[in-house]
């Protein structure tokens, strides 16, 4: 029995398999119910793609080299990753995301960068043919061809664009990162950030992305220094075209850096002539695509406005002074709660700062133990990524059945006894429906038709919207200024004692 290789039917076969799991797993991440499941089986198409590699690795001979780093990295990797999942809180997980979709673009521009390094010193002093065209094995054993065939424009194009798209998620990924944890602040990072620079950044890198393609077969020391020049300019254009994107918009920028990432992938799937990850970049990349246009849809706005304009707090902001606000305590919340019939409660990051979660759920489990029916509103945009807030309350056990989207229970709200908004603030702001505000047209809850609304809230400071929210105003909606999860703890104590 011959050598097991990349063209081998058990290799190709794991590698189908693979691709199948991927398409059935992301497809399972679009229900609640079902996304823990797809999320396993995603996991499992991993592990068929990297076991199928390492048969190839491990039956070749003078790879043992390639063998030991690759095990090395999935068990220093799979370490990495059981920490980061039993440590990292739930209010952090957005920024791990961002992290996550950073390195993919890493890895993919490490590996795009080095097959071009790999290429272009083959092209520069590698062995000849008999037809005077320089042969190599290429990479996991392709065999001898043709230089010319194996580096021909395809692997070119792909590999500049897997180093052009992947260095801008890194260095943009790192830079949602540092806003999310509030560590980056301001639209600026020194002269980055700043419109017309970023447009000179792209224009240049992609000129320089044209004189790789030129300089590769020609000269290999002018390709090497247009490589770099490649990387840097990248890296510094995802720096200048995420920093002035606001606090607001990072789900948007989440959604729209895991595409990238995806499209990097499947870049760098063509440079390795690996059509797993072709596949499987490509999922990544249209599914993350869809994401951020249901994200940009969920605010009535354009991708192009939240890139490139963002929420112009300032133009519509209005008066920030409340007037006839009326306060409430816990013990008044659980005595509203006592009475009534029906409860919406609409959850928001200020939940998830103060992990407020388990007692919403506990409250919600009293509630229906007295017959009241019992809901979640979930806003798309609620949170700092796609799928925090549900994400938060499953880590909690609220029933798959009690999660509802805007435009599923935004008409119930006028049959909701009490609607109980637990910080959240620009996702149920009636100044969307007022021309020339600030988000205007863009969906709320509308919270207000409710008898009754208790905004669970530390103070009157606005959202990442920046402008007031006269949802505070209305006749029928209180004030509980407290931390989240002491003031819901608060109210279940009361609500025990009645």
């Amino acid at each position: 029995m011959g050598a097991i290789t990349m063209e081998s039917p058990l290799i190709q076969g794991a590698y189908m398999a693979s691709a199948l799991l991927f398409i059935l797993g992301i497809s399972r991440l679009g229900r609640v119910r079902s996304a823990r499941a797809g999320n396993r089986i995603a996991a499992l198409a991993m592990l068929v793609a990297v076991v199928a590699t390492t048969i190839v690795l491990w039956g070749d001979a003078g790879r043992e080299t390639l063998w030991a780093v690759l095990a090395g990295g999935v068990a220093l990797g799979s370490v990495i990753g059981l920490v980061l999942a039993r440590r990292v809180a739930m209010t952090a997980m957005p920024e791990l995301v961002a992290l996550f979709n950073g390195l993919g673009g890493a890895a993919s521009m490490l590996v795009a960068w080095a097959e071009l390094e790999r290429a272009r010193g083959t092209w520069a002093s590698g062995p000849r043919g008999a037809d005077g065209l320089v042969v190599s094995e290429g990479l996991f054993g392709l065999g001898t061809v043709n230089l010319a065939t194996l580096y021909g424009p395809l692997f070119v194009v792909a590999a500049v664009l897997s180093i052009l798209i992947g260095a801008v998620t890194l260095s943009g990924s790192l830079v949602a990162y540092g806003k999310l944890a509030g560590k980056i602040r301001g639209a600026r990072l020194g002269p980055l950030g700043i419109r017309p620079l970023n447009a000179v950044l792209l224009a240049t890198a992609v000129a320089v992305a044209g004189a790789v393609g030129f300089a590769f077969a020609g000269d290999p020391e002018t390709a090497a220094w247009a490589i770099y020049a490649l990387v840097g300019l990248t890296l510094l254009l995802g720096i200048g075209l995420v920093v002035p994107i606001g606090g607001a918009d990072m789900p948007v920028v989440i959604s729209l850096l895991n595409s990238y990432s995806g499209l990097a992938a499947c870049s760098t799937g063509f440079v390795l002539q690996n059509n797993l990850l072709i596949v499987a970049g490509s999922l990544v990349g249209a599914s993350g695509l869809i994401l951020t246009k249901i994200m940009c849809r969920a605010m009535n706005r354009s991708l192009a406005n939240v890139l490139f304009a963002g929420i112009d707090a300032g133009s519509a902001g209005g008066d920030q002074e409340y007037t006839g606000v009326k306060s409430t305590s816990a013990a008044e919340l659980a005595m509203v709660l006592d009475a009534a019939q029906s409860v919406i409660i609409v959850p928001g990051y200020g939940l998830a700062v103060a992990q407020a979660q388990h007692k919403v759920q506990e409250l919600a489990t009293l509630l229906e133990g007295r017959g009241c029916e019992v809901r979640y509103a979930i806003h798309p945009v609620a949170g700092r990524m796609p799928g925090h807030m549900n994400v938060l309350l499953a880590e909690a056990s609220v029933p798959y059945e009690r999660l509802f989207e805007l435009d599923e229970i935004n008409g119930d709200f006028k049959n909701t006894d009490v609607t109980i908004v637990v910080g959240a603030n620009d996702v149920c702001n009636p100044a969307a429906y007022e021309e020339g505000s600030a988000i205007a047209g863009m969906p709320v809850l509308d919270v207000w038709d409710s008898r009754t609304v208790v905004v669970v809230k530390r103070s009157l400071s606005p959202g990442y919207a920046g402008i007031k929210n006269e949802l505070f105003e209305r006749d029928n909606a209180l004030m509980l200024f407290d931390d989240a999860r002491a003031a819901i703890e608060e109210a279940v104590s009361e609500f025990g004692d009645l």
